[in-house]
């Protein structure tokens, strides 16, 4: 028998996926009020007989049928530390009161929410407080962890916090208690405070967002301060240098973000070859070069970042020194990177959010533009690790069904 679950706040449908992946859940319907994710999730999924709602402040729960599992990011905006945090006050912080109005009447054995890590000490922790209570009082026990999308297969450092809900009178539950980790750690070339601190690209990064775009983000305008780099841009005549501290315009030949190509090269894949090596590498300034993209936001094509090491794009380095749009990178164990630098593709943010290309040809195909493609995967919860938690529900209804 199957888990039926409800997709509220459902956005492109990264619930959905990661739970449809491992077999033995049915989606009933979902919820979503921006008309672009919709039509997304709507050109992705087969919905044909589930129910939709726009708007979940009005949704009926008598409308809906019986089922087993909530699951929402009800929208974080309002705790996030990128942005106000005024939480309860803000009307989208208020949402989250939704999914328990519905869960009070519907009664389902479980709820899977996703926020922002600041949910956890916003208001100083008493946010958080009326959520576990509420969700007490309404029959829940509750559990929850910070993972990281990075540990999960995917090369982007995501840390959300996931909720897991279980009705006390149906189902006994299980503390999360997921212990994998990436091998790979930061590898810290210079220290200092925010911002000045120099990563080799041997180790993991520190976090990437999706905003970048823009006149910054399109053409790579970088301040370089000085902390170890020394840059040249490649040119039929030679290297131009720029010296720490200098504004230097690092150009690249235009991308066709819809196609995946720079000029005549395709260039949407995250792999290596054997000509060419990618890195991801900040769209801000004090660059540094990551093996994982830093956590990935809806403003990733709102322009260049507001603070520094807050975006990631490619850095590809071309085993070809005498490659056009060169740029060198000279790091300060001595190692040379010649390459040059691009903004990360709508088709490369989804592939970090664990979509597949099938997927994201489908939305493509639907119409949805660049612009919304970035803000969806920006705002969409990481499939990989929604799958990881669905086998521990899973496991949890399968053991609660043999006991019964």
């Amino acid at each position: 028998m199957s888990i039926k679950f409800f997709d509220m706040f459902s956005g492109i449908g990264g619930f959905r996926s990661g739970l449809e992946a491992i077999d033995g859940f049915e989606c009933i319907g979902y919820c979503e009020i921006d008309k672009y994710a919709k039509k997304a999730y709507e050109a992705i999924y087969n919905t044909e007989g589930e129910l939709y709602f726009e708007d979940a402040r009005t949704i009926d729960p008598s409308d809906l049928p019986d089922m087993d599992l909530i699951v929402g990011g009800f929208p974080c905006q309002a705790f996030s530390i990128s942005g106000q945090r005024n939480g309860f006050e803000d009307a989208r912080g208020t949402l989250f009161f939704e999914i328990a109005r519905i869960a009070e009447v519907k009664r389902p054995k479980c709820l899977l929410l996703e926020n922002v890590p600041g949910l956890l000490n916003h208001d100083g922790g008493r946010t958080f407080r009326v959520i576990l209570n509420t969700l007490d009082e309404l029959g829940y026990d509750v559990t929850w962890q910070v993972l990281n999308s990075k540990d999960y297969g995917v090369p982007q450092a995501r840390k959300r916090v996931y909720i897991i809900g279980y009705n006390r009178e149906k189902c006994t539950g299980e503390v999360l208690s997921f212990t994998q980790t990436s091998e790979q750690t930061p590898l810290q070339l210079k220290g200092g405070c925010q911002g000045k601190r120099l990563y080799s690209s041997d180790g993991v990064g520190v976090t990437l967002t999706s905003g970048t775009g823009g006149f910054g983000g399109k053409t790579g305008i970088y301040l370089i301060e000085d902390f170890g780099l020394k840059i040249k841009v490649k040119t039929k005549t030679g290297f131009q240098l720029a010296y720490p501290g200098d504004s230097i315009d690092i150009s690249y030949a235009t991308l066709n973000s819809r196609r995946g190509r720079v000029g005549k090269e395709i260039a949407h894949t995250l792999t290596t070859s054997s000509t060419q090596a990618y890195y991801f590498v900040d769209l801000n300034t004090d660059p540094k070069l990551t093996e994982i993209a830093r956590c990935i936001t809806a403003r990733y094509n709102a322009g260049i970042g507001r603070r520094k090491a807050e975006r990631s794009g490619i850095f590809i380095e071309e085993i070809d020194e005498n490659a056009p749009f060169a740029v060198l990178i000279v790091d300060k164990v001595g190692d040379i990177h010649v390459g040059r630098i691009r903004r990360l593709t709508p088709r490369e943010c989804w592939r970090l959010q664990g979509f597949t290309d099938e997927q994201f040809d489908k939305a493509l195909a639907a119409g949805i533009s660049d612009n919304q493609l970035y803000k969806m995967a920006g705002n969409a919860v990481s499939v990989p690790v929604i799958s990881a938690i669905g086998r521990v529900i899973k496991n949890v209804d399968e053991r609660n069904n043999r006991n019964e």
